[in-house]
């Protein structure tokens, strides 16, 4: 099975799919079948820069859960995650001199090996330590769940491999409410973990930011760095004004709330009369980039997830599913009923 167009939603390395490999053997089943059915044979995942939509990651998640029957998988591929996995920029975080070196390399060059196009994951210091904060799509259901799990749980495990000995979260924050496999979280945090928190994410104690990497050569990190602010450079700069724009748009979108080009021009570090008229002579304007990049999220929200309509309209900025769907017939001639029946059909 091929791999679908490329995702609006993002997608990531291939290398993510060796935890979950590893997890189903541990608990005694062969993934091969599984991952064949996804596309994902020998050739495809030894391919240099290979990726894997963020759907079809959910998708192919969900299905090792029903085949294994453990809610609590994504934790155990946690447990399973090395930061080579993570590719240049994973082995540039091991050699880090400290664990907060490596957390600030995998936050930095993150869109090396994963890019989602509604967040992204942050790591935030104060005095008495950091967060680790990880953006996941919600609302939540069986498809995602799983994604929070495996990530908050290997970002544990990564940087343990650093400190070169097991670390545990000071605070470990949820945003799902506490699933039926909610005990299985405590153990990768000194207190009581935190379910329907207002973002997913890890507290360091200052102390384990500290911890020194017996492995660190300086030489070695600083090469790997600069080879890792090369490629992000290169993966950027391509970008045109419509490109950057959007990729601004996706993340503002939510909750009723619109983007508007003020504040698009802020961010680019633009006077908004200079953003209209470069638009302008790249023939569009602002409305008709939202409206694209809402139809896009839109047909990708409905073919590969099964949020109702009403979710998908909040997570687009409109104030209410009818407006939502006035607005797909506007921009397909059909419903969003008809085109996710469409899609299905068409498997």
């Amino acid at each position: 099975m091929g791999e679908r167009p490329r995702s609006r939603l993002g997608d990531l390395s291939v290398g993510f799919v060796q935890p979950l490999d590893e997890a189903l053997r541990q608990l005694g089943h062969d993934p091969t079948a599984l991952l064949h059915r996804y596309g994902l044979d020998a050739e495809r995942l030894a391919e240099p820069g290979a990726r894997l939509s963020i759907p079809r990651y959910m998708h192919l998640g969900h299905a090792a859960i029903e085949l294994s029957g453990d809610p609590a998988l994504g934790l155990r591929m946690g447990r399973c995650s090395h930061l080579a996995q993570a590719g240049l920029a994973g082995i540039t975080a091991a050699q880090a001199p400290t664990v907060r070196d490596a957390a600030y390399t995998l936050i930095r060059f993150e869109p090396l090996y994963a890019s989602n196009y509604r967040g992204r994951c942050s790591f935030e210091e104060d005095a008495e330590g950091g967060w680790l904060r990880f953006y996941s799509i919600s609302p939540y259901n069986d498809y995602n769940r799983f994604v929070v799990d495996s990530l908050l749980s290997g970002w544990l495990n990564q940087l343990s491999s650093v400190a070169g000995e097991r670390l545990v979260a000071d605070r470990l924050q949820v945003e799902f409410e506490a699933p039926s496999h909610a005990d299985a979280y405590q153990p990768l945090c000194s207190h009581p973990v935190q379910f329907g928190a207002a973002s997913n994410q890890l507290r360091f104690a200052h102390a384990a930011l500290q911890r020194a990497n017996p492995q660190h050569c300086p030489s070695t990190w600083q090469q790997l760095l600069q080879l890792c602010e090369t490629e992000l450079a290169q993966r950027t700069r391509v970008r045109s004004l419509r490109e950057r724009i959007t990729h601004l748009l996706g993340p503002q979108l939510s909750g009723g709330r619109e983007p508007d080009l003020e504040n698009v021009a802020h961010q680019l570090q633009l006077p908004s009369w200079t953003l209209r008229r470069l638009l302008a002579e790249e023939g569009t304007g602002f409305r008709e980039l939202l409206n694209d990049t809402r139809r896009d999220l839109a047909e990708t929200y409905i073919r590969d997830t099964a949020l109702s309509f009403g979710e998908i309209a909040y997570l687009l900025g409109f104030a209410s599913a009818e407006a939502f769907q006035r607005a797909f017939k506007r921009w397909t001639g059909g419903t969003p009923g008809a085109f996710r029946r469409q899609r299905q059909q068409l498997g």
